[in-house]
């Protein structure tokens, strides 16, 4: 399929376009894209994702139009199209105009499903949000600020138990073996043929009955996997082998009597469906437990403009992506050879204590960024001293508890010390509040307790804690707004990560188009720039 071009100039006679113009507001993202959209994504935008020959495509500049709105309004491929072919400020968005009888300006619903496949499998699959950052730099909006956060997006599938995750792996395993399913299938001792997705029939209140259920469909997956073991898989056979021996695996444990039974307890990467093996289980907060993924940004405070995004699996931590949802900003920081350009102003990083670890500040550290994250005040049990109680000098390599006694310690290989007062600790007229351990109180030292230690102290600061009010609540803010029920909620619209991901990346671009066009953004001969009052 060749590129589709739309065209340049537009019908001066067309209803549609005078009708928008006259009574669309500029700042609406449909006169923002109506006056915007070939700037920011042209048809030669899409260049690489079709061929040199064959039919002409449908303009990807409408496509993407239309899926930027699509996002915006939380509708599915085929509400997406409806609105496209009846809505009047869709058309006049995507510079089509009003319709011409022929259906030369229609097109149906799989259009924006190979659109989205096309992108996906290319080099750049988040071009469209990558843009409207873009264009929120070359308008001077982006400083050197930036608040991080997460939020859950909640799988599309149903969290599977253990028999009906064997069953189904068992299941997708025999349908894709081919020659070897009748092999397979004489190895299935256990009378089920794996064809029904609904539950074996017994006496689920019968314990027995349910120990041995377990039991005779863990045999059938290991006498599966037997069987495939260390012979040659085609790719579809080996990737189902490879989910039947870890659901068959994260959930069973051997009995003494040779028996397999349900584990009491729940694996620390726990796949909790076949249908889509990269949700887990996932914890917001303590009290606050989801399926699914997370998804995770980074927002100029000031502008309010997303300026990066990333999706994880709902276990997975958020400190874990702070070098990708900064990575715009370091590479910026840093030339072609590695070194540090001159910047005027330090790069200021705002997050909760999910970001305040000591591997996080320490990064912070080493580029040059102002840590504006909370760290978690050191606890101890019983209300007892707690390691901030102690005088810990790092470079002398000793620590002075609070009844003045010092002990030295030594740095592991792992970067870590331990400080043992031991004997100190006899006859201590404050050892009850030290410590209930007969050998004497003991404070370890991590690799990066300098910043920890600085990062207490920073955040006790009357001013800090201002500036950290001020200005990291406004990332709690966006993501409300992502999450608006108009939007689509927070419910995966698609099953995977990368697909996930890639959604999460459109409804970004849609905010952000939204966004630009409330602050009054105007292409200039001089360039992007804020339109005057």
């Amino acid at each position: 399929m060749t590129l589709g071009r739309a065209p340049r100039q537009g019908d001066l006679l067309d209803d549609i376009t005078s009708f928008c113009d006259a009574t669309l507001s500029q700042d609406s993202v449909y006169a923002f894209l109506h006056r915007e959209r070939d700037r920011l994504f042209p048809d030669e935008f899409f260049t690489d994702l079709f061929t040199e020959q064959g039919r002409r495509s449908v303009p990807p500049s409408v496509v993407a139009t239309v899926m930027v709105l699509q996002r915006l309004e939380g509708l599915s491929d085929r509400e997406a199209v409806e609105r496209f072919t009846f809505d009047a400020r869709w058309r006049y968005a995507a510079g089509v105009g009003g319709y011409d009888g022929e259906g030369r300006w229609s097109f149906v619903h799989t259009v924006l499903v190979d659109m989205r496949e096309r992108l996906r499998r290319s080099d750049r699959p988040d071009r469209v949000f990558e843009v409207t950052r873009e264009t929120a730099a070359a308008a001077g909006l982006l400083g050197r600020r930036r608040v991080l956060d997460s939020t859950p997006l909640y799988d599309a599938v149903a969290t599977m138990d253990t028999v009906t995750l064997m069953r189904s792996a068992l299941r997708a395993l025999l349908a894709v073996a081919g020659p070897r399913e009748p092999e397979l299938r004489a190895a299935c001792r256990s009378g089920d043929d794996y064809s029904s997705t609904a539950k074996p029939q017994i006496d689920w209140d019968d314990e027995a009955a349910r120990e041995a259920l377990i039991d005779s469909r863990a045999r059938d997956a290991f006498a599966c996997l037997a069987l495939l073991e260390g012979t040659e898989l085609s790719p579809e056979l080996a990737q189902a082998a490879r989910l039947l021996a870890a659901v068959t695996g994260q959930d069973l444990e051997g009995g003494d009597d040779g028996g397999f039974r349900i584990a009491r307890r729940v694996a620390a990467d726990r796949i909790i469906s076949t249908v889509d093996p990269e949700a887990r289980h996932g914890h917001k907060t303590n009290a606050r437990n989801f399926d699914g993924y997370k998804g995770h940004i980074a927002i100029d405070p000031d502008a309010e403009v997303i300026t990066s995004m990333a999706v994880t699996a709902g276990n997975v931590g958020d400190a874990t992506v702070v070098g990708e949802l900064l990575g715009d900003c370091l590479a910026s920081d840093a030339d072609r050879d590695g070194e540090r350009s001159s910047v005027s102003e330090p790069l200021e990083v705002y997050g909760d204590s999910a970001y305040g670890s000591g591997a996080v500040l320490g990064t912070f550290h080493d580029a040059d960024v102002v840590a504006m994250v909370k760290v978690q005040a050191a606890v101890a049990a019983q209300g007892r001293f707690s390691k901030d109680d102690f005088r810990i000098d790092v470079a002398a390599r000793t620590v002075t508890c609070p009844n003045h006694v010092t002990v030295s310690y030594e740095v592991q290989r792992n970067g870590e010390g331990v400080a043992q007062f031991k004997t100190a600790c006899w006859g201590c007229a404050l050892r009850s509040q030290c410590t209930g351990s007969p050998h004497g109180r003991q404070v370890t030292i991590g690799p990066y307790e300098v910043h920890l230690t600085a990062a207490r102290q920073r955040q006790q600061d009357a001013a800090w804690q201002a500036r950290y009010r001020a200005t990291r609540p406004k990332v709690e803010r966006k993501l409300a707004h992502l999450m608006r029920r108009r939007h689509g909620g927070r419910r995966a619209r698609v099953r995977g990560r990368l697909r996930v991901a890639q959604d999460f990346s459109w409804l970004g671009a849609a905010v952000n188009l939204s966004r630009l066009a409330a602050l009054r953004i105007w292409h200039t001969p001089a360039g992007w720039a804020v339109a005057s009052a």
